[in-house]
């Protein structure tokens, strides 16, 4: 790998990143030289005789062309999520759209176009990973326009840069009301019902904030969600609500317009690329093919659950008006999350609360890491940051450092952890794999991936370590996921590797780790109680489960809602009033309540934060929860921590990236194309037959029972 001398650049490879001297004045500069040496290599490879083109002068001369650029601007954009302020801003904002320009020009360059179908033209003999690579340049040329006439070449270019600043200014308005909204409280009747976990977070965030002795609210996750289940108070969790429905919503953060102007140009891109629309642009390159196979995916499912649905519905609307004493009406939209609370405690005896003290962070780290030992061999060792007396440079001083390694001592990468809310930093979850990816160069070295995972998990309080939710804690192994596909992958070729997988095949190693957040033998790796040690007794472990599936599906609806909403507004949005389109196409997906919610589009990041991000294939969760039950139905039959069906799950899908078809890979671990029943099972929102379970549904829980199953039909 080259070395940099000094001053560090964001451009620089040498690992690890030297965070501290990322400056946002060293931006504009660094980029902008970034810019000039990608250039200067496209220019190289621009240069060569067609008849003198091959695979690895073209090809791949161009997957390492724009490394310079890709490195510096994957650290730009990563510190625009995790460091967010005016400073930072200023110095990315004038940049960005040449970054995207840049990108945007490289399929429009016809000499660039000449030799990569010269190379195809050419018949080379190629592994399959290479063939796979011409495919996908070739692919990745035509969608990017390189078919185009000049004056629509213009047009797209013009369109990007548009794109590029419209969601990124999306992204700014919510962050920027997220962070804008705050109450301070003095306790008492105003903050009954809160778990004092939460309490003790509060207490020290107001005190961060130069209110000592009040609690703060905000509209942060880990402040939010609790509230929303627990207040007491109706006046203030409705205030809480209607705050953060309107994220988005208010000048001087309001999203409306932007919305309407991304979806225009999305649909103008597709058109001018020769589709009907942005569905279907986006989802020819995904497994569902079409933004017609993705609506239909999504009005199956919605057909097959919405019995239930109606039935969950009126059990919590016939809870609360029982508990009240009033007449069976639809409920307000900030009391869902409390009569759900409440049933689940009537009904379940059980309060997510109690599970806090079991789930302290650092526990679940260790626990999450023995995990990963014990199915795949691996180790996850950290290193000291500076901050901490160490050696390794980190952008704020609660991130941490670590390196995994294989069973045989190979290092497999390195990773950051960076957890907890500030001010600043992006809502949500996500792992970051564009610091650095697995791939070999041309003079045959292997480089080793580098990734993030971040978050914004409870942090510690005044007198106790972080205490999780179990929400939190599949959160953390969602993630955790999403790091092994990218540290894992074994393909040569970087574009192919690790998590550059179809978009609706990504989520399937991430929601497929969330699964051993359930089992007991797996939570007993993890889950102590902080002060005594003690392990969650069986009696809480049994009520936890059943929470699993309880008014399952409410939230199955809500997600297909919201994929409905996104696959109708990218098929069929005409530029009419945005909110009365939402509610057509929600018709029949959402709980009727009494006052009716704002949509949430104008906060929804996954589909307006980026000129593509999930637009169109935000249904990629639901289309990987069928894969992933199917594929953690196999550990369900054979034991959780069965090496064997580890080992294949690791080469046939972690290791493999986008080697090969996802359809393929799948089979090749499955032996068979995926099911709905496994998901459909394990939500109990499968049909049933004259009200006794199916053969499959009573074989596992004998097995998880210990009585002796009955005969699986082959």
């Amino acid at each position: 790998m080259d070395s940099c001398p000094p001053p560090y650049t964001f451009f620089c490879p040498d690992l690890p990143i030297r965070w501290e001297q990322l400056t946002p004045d060293r931006l504009a500069g660094d980029v902008a030289l970034a810019l000039e040496r990608s250039r200067e290599n496209l220019e190289a490879i621009a240069a060569i005789d067609p008849a003198d083109a091959t695979f690895s002068s073209v090809v791949l001369a161009l997957e390492e062309a724009t490394r310079p650029l890709d490195t510096a601007w994957s650290r730009a954009e990563h510190l625009n999520a995790v460091a967010n302020g005016e400073e930072f801003r200023a110095a990315h904002r004038p940049v960005q759209e040449k970054v995207v320009l840049f990108y945007a020009s490289i399929p429009l360059d016809g000499r660039l176009w000449e030799l990569v179908r010269a190379v195809s033209r050419r018949g080379e003999e190629l592994s399959p990973v290479d063939r796979r690579l011409l495919e996908k340049t070739l692919r990745d040329f035509v969608d990017g326009g390189a078919e185009l006439d000049p004056a629509g070449k213009d047009r797209l270019r013009e369109i990007r840069g548009q794109l590029a600043r419209t969601t990124q200014k999306f992204s700014e308005n919510v962050l920027d009301a997220l962070d804008f909204w705050e109450k301070y409280a003095t306790g008492g009747e105003e903050l009954e019902g809160m778990p004092e976990t939460v309490l003790t977070v509060m207490r020290s965030d107001a005190e961060a904030h130069g209110h000592p002795g009040e609690w703060r609210l905000s509209l942060h996750e880990p402040i939010l969600v609790p509230a929303l289940r627990y207040l007491e108070s109706e006046p203030l969790r409705r205030e809480l609500w209607e705050a953060s429905s309107r994220v988005g919503q208010d000048e001087p953060f309001a999203n409306g317009p932007l919305i309407q102007s991304i979806l225009q140009l999305r649909r103008e891109e597709a058109q001018l690329l020769g589709h009907a629309n942005f569905a279907d642009l986006v989802l020819s390159r995904r497994m569902a093919r079409s933004g017609a196979n993705a609506l239909q995916f999504t009005e199956n499912l919605h057909r097959r659950i919405g019995e239930a649905f109606r039935r969950a519905v009126e059990q919590l609307e016939r809870f609360r008006a029982r508990s009240l004493g009033r007449p069976v009406e639809p409920l307000e939209p900030w009391d869902v999350a409390y009569w759900e609370e409440r049933m689940g405690r009537a009904q379940l005896h059980f309060d997510g609360e109690e599970l806090r003290p079991y789930l302290e962070l650092d526990a679940v780290l260790r626990g999450l890491f023995a995990i990963a030992h014990r199915l795949y061999g691996v180790r996850a060792v950290e290193r000291k940051t500076v901050p901490a007396g160490g050696t390794i440079p980190v952008w704020h001083g609660s991130v941490r450092y670590f390196e995994l390694w294989d069973g045989d001592g190979t290092s497999l990468g390195s990773f950051y952890l960076d957890l907890h809310p500030r001010t600043g930093k992006r809502s949500g979850a996500w792992m970051d794999d564009g610091f650095a990816a697995g791939y070999r160069d041309r003079e045959g070295n292997w480089h080793r991936p580098m990734g993030i995972i971040a978050a914004n998990l409870t942090p510690p309080g005044e007198d106790r370590p972080s205490l999780l939710t179990h929400r939190e804690v599949e959160t953390l192994f969602h993630e955790f996921g999403h790091l092994l596909h990218h540290l894992f992958g074994r393909v040569e070729r970087e574009s192919l590797n690790g998590t550059r997988v179809f978009w609706d095949f990504v989520e399937l190693p991430s929601q497929f780790l969330e699964n051993w957040t359930w089992e007991r033998k797996a939570l007993d790796l993890f889950a102590r109680h902080y002060l005594d040690a003690g392990p969650i007794p069986e009696e809480l472990f049994q009520r936890l489960s059943a929470s699993r599936t309880f008014l399952s599906a409410l939230a199955f609806m809500r997600q297909l809602g919201q994929q409905k909403m996104d696959l109708d507004l990218h098929l069929s949005y005409d530029g009419s009033d945005l909110d009365a389109f939402v509610d057509r196409s929600l018709e029949g997906y959402r709980m009727p309540l009494r006052t009716k919610p704002p949509t949430i589009l104008r906060r929804f990041l996954h589909l307006f934060a980026d000129p593509v991000g999930y637009a169109a294939a935000y249904y990629s969760y639901k289309w990987a929860e069928v894969l992933e039950a199917d594929a953690f139905d196999c550990f369900l039959r054979r034991g959780i921590f069965d090496r064997e069906s580890a080992g294949r799950f690791r080469r046939e899908i972690l290791e493999t990236g986008n080697g090969a078809a996802p359809e393929e890979l799948f089979r090749n671990f499955r032996g068979r194309d995926p099911k709905l029943e496994p998901l459909l099972r394990r939500e109990r929102l499968l049909e049933t037959q004259g009200g006794r379970p199916k053969a499959a549904d009573r074989q596992l829980k004998a097995k998880r029972s210990g009585k002796k199953p009955d005969r699986l039909p082959r």
